[in-house]
């Protein structure tokens, strides 16, 4: 860098100078930052849109093929007894349900455990066996888990083994167990609903009592059995069981997969009472799902006619980091806003993908060799002069309850659907392929200029928002250079003024001395 003199010999105000005279280059600095700033601007306007353009392009898989207009609804006489999922490959019907049993878990809730006679003090997991049961033999005991599959596990209890213990083992066996401290009780239950997950202990009787293990109580299927004093209170597991049509099921869970329908038992149906299952097209199902198409579709399409369309923000220039500090939040969002919006202004990729979906709406298909519209449907846009500003282009579903634009009119989609829904499926199915197809066409790879699935040059832009940063470092470097050199400059003329002043002083001297 050049040494830089502030013009004291000349009286000059060096640095305003040369500010001046080298305005002309910093202009292009700032050009060139202010073209990167907008492209970079641009980049983000264009990955937004095209976040928007895929996620409408992915709601038209279900539509585009004819399986997605197989949607069914199956509608419940007591939905506090009997909930229904139904699959597109259910048979329309009118069916009769029993609900017979519910599935439960098998639970133990055990009896109280105590110190044994003459040992105080308070039960916890890590109390040892020798304080809960007789080893005066000196022998160890045991009890042996018996589970409804046919699996069986001893568990050895020896002075020193705890209550930790026990429960490490009957985990380890496939159950939950736990033991609360406060009630000083073990709770023991199988993972599993249904009859599979049935268990008991047997074994040594004075170790099961000790444990509150002995089964006091059995509870089958709602109803009590005492089977003899004990300590435990067993809920058995069972299988849930339900009649269908005259036919009888069970399952280890209160679910059911039978023919297309999820069936979930909530309740039991008292005796002589039964629950219809009435399934048929679901109308609504298959109208929410074209009606949000087409607001998706139209959210789409608004916002590229408002960004195509948008005002000029012609004057307006990115702000600089002396301007902002003038300037308030609130300010610079508005400003640099007016620039945002802008961009996409007339953007002839923008235009060319609207115009191609535009087309293929307009168009329509054929339905069994007759060219049918979303007209005919009661799917229409609105009028000049009734849409808004950037909505000309939505579509509008007559009869749509919250459409105030078009709620008091016919509704012929939910009658098609409810009276033709093979030719909606047919016309929908061609219609939302077609515009597939084409977002599909126009979103393709090319190389140098755009990745699969972009809508947008996204490479190209990459590339030259990067060479954005290569010429403004070039620039700024010759900026530098041109300021060095005028600094350069004036500094050897100032130099030279000292120098004749100083001779000028000696011939003053001189001349005075005389």
């Amino acid at each position: 860098m050049a040494m830089r003199l502030s013009g004291l010999m000349s009286g000059m105000d060096t640095e305003s100078v040369i500010q001046q005279i080298v305005e002309a280059k910093r202009v292009k600095v700032t050009k060139a930052k202010n073209e990167q700033t907008r492209l970079e601007w641009k980049q983000e306007a264009w990955k937004g849109l095209n976040t928007k353009l895929k996620n409408l392009q992915s709601k038209l898989n279900d539509l585009r093929f004819t399986g997605g207009y197989g949607k069914k609804a199956t509608k419940v006489s007591d939905s506090s007894l009997v909930s229904v999922l139904t699959s597109g490959d259910a048979p329309k019907s009118v069916q009769s349900m029993e609900v017979h049993r519910l599935a439960k878990t098998a639970y133990m809730t055990g009896g109280k455990v105590s110190m044994k006679e003459g040992v105080t003090g308070e039960i916890n997991a890590e109390t040892r066996m020798q304080f809960l049961m007789d080893f005066s033999d000196g022998k160890s005991k045991s009890i042996t888990l018996e589970k409804n599959d046919g699996s069986s596990q001893t568990i050895e209890l020896t002075e020193s083994t705890t209550i930790s213990d026990v429960l490490n083992q009957l985990k380890d066996a496939g159950l939950n167990a736990s033991f609360d401290a406060n009630q000083k009780r073990f709770y023991i239950s199988a993972k599993e609903t249904g009859d599979a997950g049935n268990f008991k202990f047997t074994g040594d009787t004075g170790a099961l009592k000790a444990l509150g293990m002995n089964i006091g109580k059995e509870i089958v299927d709602d109803t009590t059995n005492e089977i003899e004093e004990g300590g435990a209170t067993l809920v058995r597991g069972q299988d849930a069981s339900i009649t269908l049509n005259g036919a009888e099921y069970t399952s280890t869970t209160n679910v059911f997969e039978i023919n297309g329908l999820t069936i979930t038992a909530l309740g039991k149906t008292q005796p002589g009472q039964s629950v219809t299952l009435t399934t048929d097209q679901d109308t609504d199902g298959i109208y929410d799902m074209l009606k949000d198409f087409f607001k998706a579709y139209n959210e789409v399409i608004n916002e590229m006619d408002k960004l195509y369309g948008a005002d000029s923000a012609k004057g307006y220039e990115p702000l600089s980091d002396e301007e902002k500090a003038n300037m308030s939040e609130s300010e610079i969002e508005k400003y640099e806003n007016k620039i945002k919006d802008s961009l996409l202004r007339r953007d002839g990729n923008l235009s060319k993908i609207s115009s191609a979906m535009k087309k293929i709406m307009l168009e329509g298909v054929k339905v069994d060799g007759q060219q049918m519209y979303l007209s005919n449907f009661g799917i229409e846009t609105l009028s000049y002069f009734n849409a808004a500003d950037g909505e000309r282009n939505a579509y509008h579903i007559n009869g749509d309850s919250e459409d105030n634009n078009t709620a008091a009119f016919e509704d012929k989609l939910k009658k098609w659907i409810t009276e033709d829904p093979d030719t909606v499926t047919s016309f929908f199915s061609q219609l939302t392929m077609n515009l597939y197809t084409e977002m599909d066409k126009q979103s393709k790879a090319i190389e140098g200029y755009r990745s699969f699935g972009s809508f947008y040059d996204d490479k190209k832009m990459k590339s030259d928002y990067d060479g954005y940063k290569s010429k403004i470092k070039d620039l700024e470097k010759k900026l530098a250079d041109y300021e060095d050199k005028w600094y350069a400059k004036f500094a050897k003329m100032e130099t030279a003024m000292a120098k004749m002043q100083k001779s000028t002083n000696a011939l003053a001297g001189l001349l005075g001395g005389a």
